[in-house]
């Protein structure tokens, strides 16, 4: 088919922003004293908007890629080409289909045009009958990736910092040659690892010299000169002077052994989607179905899987809830924070402290040194711990630069940016200084009062409290409107958001630093009010509150611990209680409980295991499987009250909706967007609920507790 005969698809985007593609002639340099290896087409995609707006593959967008591409072909077929590129304007390749136009497809039968549409312009790039390249100069993530996978050849750009296929994470699957094209040239398990583990891992993406070292692209080079490096490159493939290597590609037909690796890839990714997402989600489950079948399937017939693939879950409700989340929040909420003041009344911040030299401070430390790129100084209350806490951060380092993630000369920079000291007289000239110590209200009124003390009248005074009063911090300060909540999750590296809180005083410019700063460090920030844990905290401590209460109440340890299953949640609640430490825990329970009496219950049996040094609840054996030890099941205490694993669903739901509700109601957020916003970036809420919110509304519980929606639509 032509692109040209897509365009009924076309005429339903009037509206769509166009990333057009704009064609250039290049002379390719004479390799070795040759002459020249002849006219390069050179293809930029570029949607004209600024540096920031990465372009997007729409309808429009892709029959006119594929128009311009056919006429390439027509070129080559007349010899005035030797060889096409493809490549974006600074900083993006392209960010892949636009989902706002895929989410606007009304039937299935748009959807399967939609995803014919791109295979069509895709194979011509394959198929120009003359060598095709794309040059990944930046951000190249879905339906932008596979542009370069349908390529005969690709470079990377060493500044290019996101590069992927998201499309498990976003409802779909990697429909235009991703799912048969990346694991014959990654081989199955790296396939596995961009398609299922990265995506479904807060959508973890690959940096340029990741990809190079994949395979994913056959060379590499620096952004100053990428382009230009990049056709010289292909000047010397053209001529057959560049030899091109990819020691992970998998030949077909298939090896014995590389059959079994095959077979053992497509296992492990349904192991880790199972854990994942508890097989909830309806995307994954499809990506390793193409995978497993695509082992034998020539790439004609994976294609049209793809096809149908795509057109099936365009159509699902988990794919309108993800584009919800994603564009909706992630994007856009996340982006222009409710709340948030002028981002002009920001004050600099050239200088950090850290109180505390523990693992959360030197997580602290390592975030501000890389990202705002200050000087960070970690104090403590003796020498040993404060080196201990700064050769954390420098050996955190050391593995970043080991594993290529920084440069050298980074990683000197970093080390030499963070520094400990015994005395908080080293925070005189702080503007910002975070307090990471034990979670006691005493102990943090004495820090700030220390600190206060020292620090200039403008210094902005943060706690990483996860449910104390910030109020309640700030009430014998001099300067009370400089305290701001920074609470942070963990691992602070890789958590994506802050809950930002502001107590009664907290002043605007104040405030406005906080959000400047947390944007600086590249997390997503969330304005909230100062009530007990906040949102995440008390949403999941709900959550695991019911849990426990149906355990104590005689529930089956295993029914209870799985009745949460069709939320798709990332773990299981005690799996969860055992990774935030049964101690911290109860404390956190204990605070809740004080403030919010008996909605919030405190477990005896819990109590019960931390007073026997219990570290959580199951003993896993050899073969994965959990049970709840003799020893420690003599430990606890039961009612004659079991819940079955529906009745404890529901009861879980109907929970949640009364919380939820009540923090609306206190004005704890602006909107049930903002726990939504909440829950997907600090607590792994599955993408494909669309929020926790809209979920209760599904669910019915939101009407059965509070007689109304969250949500009108």
């Amino acid at each position: 088919m032509s692109a040209q005969d897509f365009s009924q698809l076309t005429d339903l985007f009037p509206d769509e922003v166009v990333t057009h593609s704009y064609v250039q002639d290049v002379a390719l340099p004479g390799v070795d004293g040759a002459p020249s290896a002849g006219t390069f087409a050179l293809i930029t995609l570029d949607n004209g908007l600024d540096h920031r707006r990465p372009s997007t593959l729409g309808p429009n967008t892709l029959v006119e890629l594929g128009t311009v591409l056919e006429a390439q072909r027509d070129r080559a077929a007349r010899g005035e080409i030797a060889g096409v590129g493809v490549t974006g304007k600074p900083f993006f390749l392209a960010a892949g289909a636009d989902l706002s136009a895929v989410n606007g497809l009304k039937d299935r039968d748009a959807g399967l045009h939609m995803a014919r549409l791109g295979h069509d312009v895709y194979s011509t790039l394959n198929e120009l009958g003359v060598p095709s390249f794309v040059f990944i100069n930046g951000l190249a993530l879905g339906g932008g990736l596979e542009i370069a996978l349908n390529a005969n050849y690709r470079t990377v750009s060493t500044g290019a910092g996101a590069l992927g296929l998201p499309e498990a994470f976003l409802g779909l699957v990697p429909g235009w040659g991703g799912v048969y094209l990346l694991p014959r040239l990654i081989g199955p398990a790296n396939a596995v690892k961009v398609m299922i583990e990265n995506s479904l891992s807060n959508n973890r993406t690959l940096s340029g010299p990741a990809a190079f070292k994949l395979g994913i692209a056959d060379a590499l080079f620096e952004p100053a000169d990428f382009v230009e490096q990049s056709l010289n490159w292909a000047a010397r493939v053209l001529a057959g002077a560049e030899s091109v290597s990819r020691p992970n590609a998998v030949d077909e037909p298939l090896s014995g052994e590389n059959s079994a690796a095959w077979d053992a890839a497509v296992e492990q990714a349904k192991a880790f989607v199972e854990a994942k997402t508890s097989n909830a989600a309806p995307a994954p489950a499809r990506v390793i179905e193409l995978l497993e079948k695509g082992k034998t399937w020539t790439k004609a017939e994976s294609f049209a899987a793809e096809d149908q693939a795509l057109a099936d879950l365009m159509m699902t409700p988990q794919f309108k809830d993800t584009v919800y989340a994603f564009l909706d929040l992630v994007q856009k909420r996340g982006k222009r924070p409710a709340g948030a003041p002028d981002a002009k009344l920001a004050r600099p911040v050239t200088k950090v402290g850290v109180v505390g030299a523990g693992l959360m401070a030197g997580q602290f430390a390592l975030l501000f040194a890389r990202l705002l790129l200050v000087p960070v100084v970690m104090t403590d209350i003796d020498a040993a711990r404060v080196d201990k806490g700064v050769a954390y951060v420098h050996g955190e380092v050391d593995k970043l630069l080991a594993k290529g993630r920084i440069s050298p000369d980074a990683a000197n920079r970093t080390r030499a940016l963070v520094t400990g000291s015994v005395s908080k007289e080293a925070f005189a000239d702080a503007d910002f200084v975070i307090e990471a110590v034990f979670e006691e209200l005493t102990v943090k009124k004495q820090v700030f009062a220390e600190v206060e003390a020292i620090v200039s009248p403008e210094c902005i005074l943060a706690t990483n409290t996860s449910s104390l009063s910030v109020t309640a911090m700030a009430e014998d300060l001099k300067h009370p409107e400089r305290l701001v909540g920074f609470h942070f999750f963990n691992p602070v590296a890789v958590m994506p958001l802050l809950e930002i809180v502001r107590a009664p005083k907290t002043d605007d410019a104040v405030l406005a630093t906080a959000f400047a700063t947390a944007k600086s460090l590249r997390k997503t920030a969330v304005l909230v009010k100062d009530a007990a844990a906040f949102v995440v905290n008390r949403v999941l401590l709900r959550l695991m509150g019911e849990v426990f209460a149906a355990f104590d109440e005689g529930t089956d340890a295993h029914t209870a611990d799985n009745a949460l299953r069709p939320m798709g949640l990332p773990m299981t609640p005690f799996t969860l209680l055992a990774m935030v430490g049964l101690p911290v825990a109860q404390h956190v329970t204990e605070s809740m409980h004080e403030a919010f009496g008996e909605r919030i219950a405190v477990s005896a049996n819990l109590q019960a295991l931390i007073d026997a040094g219990r570290k959580g609840l199951w003993e896993t054996a050899e073969d994965g499987s959990q049970s709840v030890p003799a020893d420690t099941l003599a430990l606890l205490t039961f009612g004659s009250s079991p819940s079955t694993g529906e009745e404890l669903l529901r009861k879980t739901q109907d929970a949640l909706t009364e919380e939820i509700g009540l923090m609306l109601a206190e004005g704890v957020v602006a909107g049930p967007e903002d726990i939504d916003l909440c829950m997907i970036l600090g607590a792994g809420w599955p993408m494909h609920l669309g929020g926790i919110t809209p979920y209760l509304d599904r669910t019915g519980a939101s009407e059965r507790v509070n007689g109304r929606r969250f949500h009108t639509a």
